[in-house]
């Protein structure tokens, strides 16, 4: 176990944005959206005047996570047809990405398959915000990043530890830092001033029937994560696949056809998607 209690654990991942090996555009993004004042115009003139950041925000909107038919060519008709929420999201995925591709081989992947598996399901229940939905499970292992980033060895050891023993990661987490990566998760949330439905998803996608304000689409990310976790796609930091909580489960209502049009849709998406990733490499 760490030498560390939870109190300075949690003082150390809020402020991870000091770290010299968080991207430099994250940085200076934060400096943007962490002003709940910032307008669609003004964070639109920021990724506008990035060119590395734009075609990374573009990529992304007209990639299979949001199945848009027509391709979307500027940041500005991003922010009008996704919304401000949605776009920050998005946007912190995007500059979290090298940050994920150092701390965790196949955590990227694994986030963009809950991404696509959660608007599909919530495009099912016919949820109001399914992207912002999307969104949340995009981030919803962001705790990952910010435990290996500012625990290296320790966190190392975790996913050692999580292979030999055949632990979920939460349990290997758990005994490492006393928490996991969705306490984590949830710090670095707020401390980035994310909007509270994102938080709560983010804190409680492993225990969904702790949710208070926002349960189904809690529900959602929670069998996004697990549906995508036992399809193999990415990697979530161990080879087990959690268990379905059940009131989540009964919360969302889903039926046999039901299922079976999400895991279709689901499979031609995931397919998209790793065709969309390598094209990338």
């Amino acid at each position: 176990m760490i030498d560390k209690d939870i109190k300075t654990i949690r003082a150390e991942i809020e402020r991870i944005d000091t770290l010299p090996t968080i991207p430099t555009i994250l940085k200076k993004l934060l400096g943007v959206i962490e002003n709940p004042k910032a307008s669609l115009t003004t964070i639109g003139n920021f990724v506008s005047n990035d060119p590395v950041l734009t075609s990374r925000v573009l990529r992304m909107v007209n990639s299979p996570v949001y199945g848009f038919p027509g391709r979307i060519s500027s940041v500005n008709q991003a922010l009008i047809l996704l919304g401000l929420n949605v776009v920050r999201g998005l946007l912190l995925g995007v500059s979290v990405f090298e940050a994920m591709q150092k701390s965790m081989l196949g955590l990227w992947e694994h986030s963009l398959g809950s991404a696509i598996a959660a608007r599909i399901i919530a495009k099912k229940k016919k949820l109001n915000e399914p992207e912002e939905v999307s969104i949340a499970a995009l981030l919803h292992d962001i705790g990952k990043v910010a435990l290996s980033l500012k625990f290296p060895p320790e966190y190392e050891e975790v996913l050692k530890n999580v292979e030999q023993k055949r632990q979920l990661i939460f349990d290997g987490e758990k005994e490492m830092f006393e928490i996991t990566h969705a306490e984590a998760g949830a710090w670095v949330a707020k401390r980035w001033n994310f909007p509270p439905n994102l938080v709560e998803i983010i804190e409680y996608h492993q225990k969904p029937h702790l949710a208070k304000n926002f349960p189904l689409q809690t529900a959602v990310v929670h069998l996004a994560d697990i549906m995508v976790r036992a399809r193999g796609f990415g990697f979530a930091g161990d080879g087990l696949v959690p268990q379905l909580n059940q009131s989540a489960w009964y919360s969302l209502d889903l039926k046999e056809d039901d299922l079976k049009d999400i895991f279709r849709e689901l499979e031609d998406a995931l397919q998209e998607a790793a065709d969309f990733m390598l094209s990338d490499e």
